[in-house]
């Protein structure tokens, strides 16, 4: 087996070490990803300049560059033979709700979706206990030899901060959300200009059962499909009508 590892906090953030070192003892790893963090770079790529990329290690490859670069150029020039998992994380932090659209790490599972290859987005919701989500993937993926995963998705996997022993259980779930987020952060720089910052998330809005949050809370491992088909396909009769009627004035 091959897995084709990536993530948006960098090369060399402790998660993907911890991903790599667990999953090579099921499977031949190869890790490309970003040189440094790129949080938040959801899925863009780099069109404007070249790329650069830069052997660390064996294996292990860092881009100059997005998640999604790193990916794109791990399967279309890198690694020449097939890939059964590119997997993206683990994740420094949550990817809850709301999170999915600006993560540099669903990005990057999507990239590889996109090309071809079955792709798991898989995030800490803390700092400490990566090991549990590395053994969660594990799980996952040695699951999908006996009993294969649906081919058609992302799988977005956020574990719990804490021991294997204390978690409370596996949930499949859906997305949750969280209200507005929170207003922008204004400073001075030393030359006395005008700066600003991102401000922090919004608190949740909805997380009841059933949701990531929901899971995440109880100290489950969430898991939830995700498509990339962005269609509102319950709105297509009606903007249908819409047109006709509109039109035809």
């Amino acid at each position: 087996m091959h897995i084709l590892i990536s993530n948006d906090d960098g090369v060399f953030a402790e998660g993907i070490n911890v991903l790599a070192e667990a999953l090579s003892e099921i499977a031949m790893v190869t890790v490309v990803a970003p040189d440094r963090n790129r949080s938040g770079a959801s899925n863009s790529l780099t069109l404007e300049y070249p790329l650069r990329m830069r052997q660390v290690g064996e294996r292990r490859y860092a881009v100059q560059g997005t998640p999604t670069d790193s990916v794109h150029i791990a399967l279309n020039e890198l690694v020449k033979e097939d890939v059964d998992f590119v997997i993206a994380g683990i994740n420094h932090g949550a990817n809850l709700g709301d999170d999915v659209l600006y993560s540099g790490t669903v990005a990057a599972a999507t990239e590889g979706f996109f090309l071809g290859a079955p792709a798991i987005a898989v995030s800490l919701c803390g700092s400490t206990h990566f090991a549990t989500a590395a053994e969660v993937v594990k799980k996952v993926v040695l699951g999908d030899k006996t009993q294969p995963l649906p081919r058609n998705r992302i799988l977005n996997i956020n574990v719990p901060d804490c021991t294997w022993d204390e978690l409370q259980g596996w949930q499949v779930t859906r997305l949750g959300a969280r209200h507005r987020a929170e207003g922008m952060i204004r400073e001075k720089d030393p030359r006395g200009q005008d700066i600003l910052w991102i401000g922090p998330p919004g608190a949740t809005q909805d997380a009841g059962p059933g949701t990531d949050f929901y899971a995440i809370e109880n100290k489950c491992v969430s898991l939830t499909p995700l498509q990339v088909d962005l269609t509102a396909h319950d709105t297509l009769d009606a903007l249908s009508q819409w047109v006709s009627v509109t039109t035809n004035n």
